[in-house]
């Protein structure tokens, strides 16, 4: 049988695209090349879309943070139903490979926030992560969370402040901070990576924090601050999903930022799995699941909690539909430390996407009506 051909991509057009390239060198380097050969497609600040040669890529993610340069050919997938062959950019368009899966290792905007994955969907061809909803429900947080609250999933008390909003009548955020109890935490909805995220102690820290926000995303959220421990869980399935051993991750600092993620390497440790107790532990995981079900993930996300210290409340923070996947994340180790390695988890990924794509393709897509009855194809 012939390798299956995957195709990886990432970048964007997303303040997390230098972590993308983190996440993208690390699947690259754990990819099964015994079952599947590689194309690696980047995606500049721009948007333009890059056919990348793997030594290269490599080279260029190898030290600091970085992003993709511009320029170079040009290649696109054709948004219709086809067989997911790649093509370069030109007059006439220059066939390149064909891909039978694509790993889309975006994190943010225009990547995890279901526009990609409407493009696969067009292009009808399989793909690793939640679909256009799922993807869409996860990436909004003020959706996300009044989805979970719906369904009596406990989550931190929250207020939403939209740009236009603050503009003519900032008393409302005001007034909703204050409601909650400083402190409060300020954060885009439409953002992950902790980018834009201020702890607000006090009300004078309140307009800058908006402030910086608002850069970010014209809708943002304001939550209440808890005295917490923060839990992380993997899931993992399409039907029937399972949950990973849950972690704990310890911030050196005030909250786990941007910095303590991905540039401080001692900006927090990590405890996998975490020190809980059997009942606490099975109630993460069962929360896990029915977060991830609750949304309409698919395929993989990790689901981050609050674990209250005085209380022992346990609350969903929320769900990351692509997470991770540097060397140091937490996703692939929960599951490495739950007996699932990196490579296998990679391969278990591909296999889902080919599941979920084969079973949507089983369904009816026209209706024509009959004298006697329907039939349908």
């Amino acid at each position: 049988m012939r390798k299956l051909r995957v195709g990886i991509i990432c970048g964007g057009r997303s303040s997390e695209h230098e972590i993308s390239l983190r996440s993208a060198r690390s699947v690259v380097q754990a990819l099964d090349r015994g079952r599947f050969d590689l194309t690696l497609i980047g995606i500049d600040h721009r948007g333009r879309w890059h056919r990348l040669e793997e030594a290269r890529f490599l080279q260029i993610t190898s030290g600091e943070l970085t992003a993709l340069p511009e320029g170079g050919a040009e290649v696109l997938l054709p948004p219709v139903p086809g067989d997911g062959t790649l093509v370069e950019s030109g007059q006439p368009p220059a066939t390149l490979e064909q891909l039978d899966v694509i790993f889309p290792v975006l994190h943010g905007s225009f990547g995890e926030d279901g526009t990609v994955q409407g493009l696969l969907e067009l292009a009808d061809i399989a793909y690793v992560g939640a679909g256009v909803l799922g993807s869409a429900v996860g990436m909004d947080k003020d959706v996300q969370k009044r989805l979970l609250r719906d369904a009596h999933i406990p989550i931190v008390p929250f207020a939403t402040v939209l740009c236009h909003r603050w503009s003519v009548a900032p008393h409302e955020a005001t007034a909703a901070a204050a409601a909650l109890g400083y402190p409060v935490f300020v954060k885009p909805a439409n953002l992950g990576s902790s980018v834009g995220v201020s702890k607000v102690k006090r009300e004078a820290e309140l307009a800058r924090a908006l402030a910086l926000a608002f850069e970010y995303d014209a809708k943002v959220l304001i939550e209440k601050g808890v005295e917490a421990r923060e839990l992380e869980c993997s899931v993992l399935g399409n039907d029937c999903p399972e949950a990973s051993l849950p972690g704990e991750v310890c911030p050196q600092a005030e909250f786990y930022s941007y910095e303590a993620k991905y540039v401080d390497e001692q900006g927090a440790s990590f405890v996998i799995p975490a020190s809980l107790s059997p009942e606490q532990t099975a109630a993460v995981r069962t929360l896990a699941v029915r977060s991830f079900q609750t949304i309409g993930c698919e395929g993989m996300a990790r689901v981050d909690f609050f674990l209250e210290r005085h209380s022992g409340a346990l609350y969903v923070n929320e769900l990351n539909t692509i997470p991770g996947f540097t060397a140091i994340s937490v996703y692939p180790k929960l599951w490495e430390v739950s007996g699932l390695p990196y490579t296998a988890l990679i391969s278990r990924l591909v296999d889902l996407a080919l599941e979920r794509h084969q079973r949507r393709r089983r369904l009816k897509t026209s209706y024509v009506p009959t004298a006697t009855g329907t039939r349908a194809g």
